[in-house]
Order: C-alpha cells, then structure tokens, then sequence
C-alpha cells in the first residue's frame, strides 16, 4: 500500500479513528480562544484597503510626520429652514467647546461657521483613528451626534465627513462574524435536514466545517498577529461564508459517495476507506482550484484584495483537511445508524441509478446537440444584462442599503456649503516650492479655497476644498486636473491626497486588478484541470462554460440590480470577486461530475459514462450548490450594498451552475463529443463497449 493511501485512510480505521477524533478536540480546545481575538487584529484603516504604491497612500504616509495620529475630520451641520438665530450660534458655539472633550477628538476644533444663505452652520472636529480603523471613529461620532442633538433649539443636526461615513460603515459592519456566523448555520442545518432526512446525520457536517472554521480563524489570527497578514472586515465575513459553504459541500460529495460503498461493503470502515480513495481525488483538486484561484489575488494592486487570497486559501484549506480526516472518523464511529431512518444496507440497490438524474440523463442523450446549442443561446441571452453593469464605484450614499445619518449630513452640507467641505484633498510638496504649488492649485478648476500650509523638515502640507461632492466624478476629475498642476511645479516633488483621491486610486487599482487577474486564473484553472482530467478538450469545455455562466450570472444580477433593487452601480472590484468565487467554486462541480464521468468512462463508454456520472452526482451536486448558494446569500443581511451585491451574484452564479451548466449544458457536450471529449488521453481512443460486452460487466 502506497504512503500517500495509507495516510489516507487512517481515519477509518479501527483505532486510528480514535485518534482523529481525539487530535481534533485537543486542536479545537486550543484554537478556541485565539479564533475568538481574530477581530482584535482586524485592520480597517485607509491604508489597508488602498494599493501600496498609489499617490494617496504615499500622501498619506507623509502626513503622519506632519501629525503623530491618523485623523479623520467630523463634519457637524446644523440646519433652520427659516434661518439661523443668534440663539442658534451661541447653542453651536457651546457644542463646539464640549466637542473638544469627546473621545478620540484631536487639535483645535473649527467653527462653527455660518453658511451663505444664513440657514447653516458647520463645525468641523479631527477624530484620532487610532489603530483600531473605524472601530476607533464610534465612540467619537456617537457622542458628538449626541452633544449637537441635546440643545439644538429646534435645529436639524447631522454628523458627516470622512469620519460620519466611517462611523456608520463601522455600524454597519458591527456584528459582521456573529450575524454571517448565525444566519449561515442556520441555513445550512435547514438545506442539511432537507438533503439528508435525518435528525442526526446533518450534525456531523455542520460540526466539522464549524470546527473548521474555529482553525481557520486561529491559524489567520496567528498570522496577522505574528506574520503581518492583512485581515479586515470583508475578508473575516466572507471567509465565514466560504469555509461553512466549502466545507459543507465537501462533506456532502463524501457523505454520498460513503452511503453509495455501504451498500457494496458490509464493513463500513472498508466502506470508508474506498469512499475516500474515490471521491477523494475530485475534493482535493476541487479545493486545489479554489486555493489556487484565491492565490492568484496575491498579485493585486489593492491591499485588500491581496490580503483575501490568503485569508480564503487558509480557510479552504483547513476545510479540506477537516472533511477528509474529522470527518470520516465521526461516520465510521456512528456507524449506519447515522443515516437513520434510511439507513444504507449492504446488498441493497443504489437508488441513484433509477433517479430523477438518471432519467434527466437519458433525456439528454436522445438529442445532445440541440440540449447543449438551446442552453448556450439561453446563457448568452442573459448575457445581455451586461450592457447595465455599471461598476465604476459607488458613492458614499449608494454603499449603504439604507440612509444613515452622515448621507443625511451630506446632502446638508452640499446645499448650504462648499460640495467637498469636511473631505478636503491634502496637498504635500518641498517647503520651498509651497508657495508656487499653492498658487497652482488655487486656480485650478474645481477648487473652492486653500489653507495656509505647515511645515515640518522640509516639506509642506495644506488642504484643499472641492467645490464638488468628494465622492462625485467631478471631483475626481479635479483631482486629475490638480496632480496635473502641481505635478509640473519644478522641484516641488508634489503630491495629491484626500477622500477623492483614495476613491479615484482605489477604483483605478481595482480596474487594473480586474485585467491582471482574471485571465490568470483562467490560466491557473485551466492547468489543474488538464492534470486531473489527462486531457486537453475537457479542461477547454469546463473553463468555456463557466465562463458563460459567470457572463450570464453578471448580466441577470446587473438586471435586477438596475430595475429591481434600484442600486446606484456596483464597487469596482465586483466583477473581480464575483468571477474568482464563481470560476473556483463553478468548476467545483465541474470537478465533481467529470471524475465521476471519467470512471464510469473507463468501463461504460463516455456516452453512457456520461449518463451514470450524472445519476450518481446530481443529487448531491444539487444539494451542494444549492447550500452554497443560500450561504453567500446571506451577505445579502448586511446593510452594505457592496456585500448584497456579491452575495446575490455568487448565489445566482451558483445555482446556474448547478442546475444548468452542470447538469444540462456539459452533460450534453461530454455526450456529444464521446470520446474526444478526454483527447489526447488514451481514454479518447477507446471503443465504447457492446451492449453484449456491457452486459458480461455488469
């Protein structure tokens, strides 16, 4: 026996499953705690999300020279219809005095500061970030919010700026694990219970892709602890999502396969140990493509789209490990009784072999051609949605599902103030030279006023106000025109940062993210899937549909987005995010059925192994999908467009694949090409059998 398959069925054997289960629980008792700090190590500062080498990260690098702490400015509006009184100035005058005393608040506080029209006023506080990212920005804007409302005299107050919006972000994300935590388990116990009619078989795959989780978070703590991992709010909730859905649907591909060699194997634990020299192949190159899709993010720009792959890598990879060893060991401890009240028995018929697959198969198989010619021109006219993808950014308002206060603040401040008042853009250039970079950026277009510039070893910092909103194609374009001017100011080594100017870098990053990365995974996929499958046509068919049914899925969700939800657009990374999780996760099930076909293929014929291939894997392939789907439809509970927007296109993506792709489009093309389906292996010159000759095997 080969080491590689011995290792491989240690967890079914007689003593050895003992000690699985029992290295487990020791793992689990010591991971507990350190998953639990995951969110002490979390980063949401600017600097996290923004590519490395862009000109607002560089400006925002030198500002802490000219200022020890990150800041972000608090923009509190009051606003009177009727017009401001001199009651009102001296309530605002009072606040600002008591501003100065909130948590976090830094520097003078300026203001307050009556607007044109005589119906406003604005006080503008530095909030210190901290290290804590938005976390830090709570305590400051809740308690400045409830200062400005408490004697208003009747005024409508609002807090806003950089550090309002980050407030209510961080109220947004508040909770993120433990709602994703709970909304998740609870839908897979629900699909689990549907697919396996048991009261007691779905605990065992929820108990093990939970513990996979708690590893996971351990192992991603240590790393951002100790390793410089970069973890923030969007890579700890999708990670939860990934590994519960990943893990599950390996547990289910196993949990099959097991019932299915039960009925062949009177001793479970021999029953075990083929199930897993079986199925266990597709569920590692399954994994193998996520892990390696996910890898392929390391190249990006943006710093939160590198820090993803690896935090989503080392999540499918601890779920691996788990439904490969804890897994199995907890099946062949119950024993057949788990399965209860249709328990298995050896000898019985396998009731996939006369199922409802099993005839959507041979449907299939009487006309291949036109099933998959009338299936691709269905996809490609969901394909047409994409003429509405809009996924140029959003702005702040259109982030939120609802309307929190600093939009509400906004928009006050927009009509009675300067558009990019509290978002200024910060200007930093030589000492020498600030003068004329000043001058420079005073007559650009676009620009309101300048502030008086600091200094500090040689280099100076001042702000400029939009006249624009800061989140507003205007103002980017104000930044491109300004980098322009003060760009071309002689030895000024001037630069241009801010709110716009981290949205404009961001969006361009994201941009270029999507060129780079998306044919690499193609590429990366594609390899693994001609080592796996020996063959060069398969891998090409699997990537050409999935692709279609990404294209598809965009086009549908761009749709609904557009005319149903009523969403402004999409972020600009939605197309990257959402064509690595479908392409990894979609050829999944492309893994799981052409195994399966390419073993029933050896001793049927690709025609019929292609028919028993998708009798034995649809169930639970559809089972599968369909718990995955439900899973990243939970993003969807959060009030975050961005996370509703990829939870609701992976969902759909998924149960495309699952119910169409798979079961439809590509067992049709693996019927209509035969045996040039596995070209140039020897499998695509192998005659099928005979009808007499089929008959001697079975």
């Amino acid at each position: 026996m080969s080491p590689t398959r011995r290792l491989a069925e240690l967890p079914c054997g007689r003593r050895s499953k003992w000690v699985v289960l029992a290295l487990w629980l020791i793992l689990l008792v010591v991971a507990g705690p350190l998953a639990g700090k995951l969110t002490d190590v979390e980063d949401n500062q600017a600097s996290s999300w923004l590519p490395g080498n862009a000109e607002s990260t560089q400006v925002l690098d030198e500002q802490r020279a000219f200022q020890p702490v990150d800041t972000a400015q608090a923009v509190v509006v009051y606003v009177r219809d009727g017009g401001i009184t001199p009651a009102d100035k001296a309530e605002a005058a009072e606040d600002a005095r008591a501003f100065a005393s909130a948590p976090h608040v830094v520097g003078p506080v300026t203001g307050p500061v009556e607007s044109a029209d005589g119906q406003a006023l604005q006080t503008i506080v530095s909030v210190d970030i901290g290290t804590g990212g938005w976390q830090d920005l709570r305590p400051a804007v809740d308690s400045l919010r409830a200062t400005a409302a408490e004697n208003s005299l009747g005024m409508t107050t609002h807090v806003t700026g950089p550090a309002g919006v980050g407030a209510d972000q961080a109220e947004a994300f508040a909770g993120i694990d433990s709602t994703l935590l709970a909304a998740t388990v609870a839908v897979v116990i629900v699909l689990l219970l549907l697919t396996y009619r048991s009261p007691v078989l779905w605990m065992l795959p929820l108990f093990s892709a939970a513990g996979a989780l708690v590893v996971a978070q351990a192992v991603i703590y240590l790393l951002a602890d100790h390793a410089g991992l970069t973890v923030n709010a969007q890579s700890a909730g999708i990670l939860i999502v990934l590994v519960l859905g990943a893990g599950t649907d390996y547990a289910l591909l196993l949990t099959a396969r097991y019932r299915e060699e039960l009925r062949r194997h009177e001793d479970r634990h021999e029953a075990m140990a083929f199930a897993l020299h079986r199925a266990g192949p597709a569920i590692l190159a399954s994994s193998a493509t996520v892990v390696a899709s996910m890898l392929c993010l390391l190249v990006a720009e943006m710093n939160s789209t590198s820090g993803l792959g690896p935090v989503c890598a080392i999540g499918v990879l601890v779920a691996l490990v788990a439904m490969l060893t804890l897994l199995p060991a907890l099946l062949v401890i119950l024993g057949r009784w788990v399965f209860w009240p249709v328990k298995p028995a050896f000898g019985t018929p396998e009731p996939t072999r006369s199922g409802r697959w099993a005839h959507v198969g041979e449907w299939i198989a009487r006309r291949p051609r036109k099933v998959w010619i009338g299936t691709a021109l269905a996809l490609a006219a969901c394909c047409v949605g994409l003429v509405s993808l809009n996924a140029t950014g959003l702005s702040t308002a259109g982030s939120f599902t609802g309307t929190p206060d600093s939009v509400v603040g906004q928009q006050a401040l927009e009509a009675h103030f300067p558009a990019g008042t509290g978002a200024p853009l910060s200007v930093v250039s030589a000492a020498a030279e600030s003068g004329a970079v000043r001058e420079a950026t005073r007559v650009t277009p676009g620009i309101a006023s300048t502030t008086e510039p600091t200094f500090h070893e040689g280099r100076a910092l001042f702000r400029a106000t939009l006249t624009d909103p800061p989140d507003s194609q205007a103002a980017k374009d104000t930044v491109d025109r300004l980098r322009t001017a003060v760009h071309a100011v002689p030895n000024a080594d001037a630069q241009v940062g801010g709110s716009t100017a981290v949205i404009l870098d961001a969006g361009r990053a994201a941009t270029s993210d999507n060129r780079t990365i998306i044919p690499l995974v193609l590429g990366v996929v594609l390899v693994i899937l001609a080592l796996l499958l020996r063959a060069v046509t398969a891998p090409l068919v699997l990537i050409a549909t999935v692709v279609l049914s990404y294209a598809a899925a965009l086009g549908i969700s761009a749709f609904f987005f557009e005319h149903v939800f009523h969403f402004e657009g999409q972020d600009n990374s939605f197309p990257l995010f959402v064509f690595v999780f479908l392409v990894a996760l979609g050829i999944d099930y492309n893994i799981f059925l052409m195994t399966r076909v390419r073993e029933e293929a050896a001793q049927l014929g690709t025609r019929r192994g292609a028919v028993a291939g998708l009798a034995a894997t649809g169930g639970v392939i559809t089972s599968a999908g369909l718990i995955l789907a439900s899973t990243f439809a939970v993003l969807g509970t959060l009030p975050v467009v961005g996370f509703a927007e990829i939870g609701f296109a992976v969902a759909l993506g998924v149960l495309l694949d699952t119910l169409v792709v798979r079961s439809v489009l590509v067992t049709a093309l693996t019927v209509d090409l035969d045996r040039h389906m596995w070209w140039p292996s020897a499998l695509s010159g192998q005659v099928p059998p005979s009808e007499k000759e089929l008959a001697r095997q079975l």
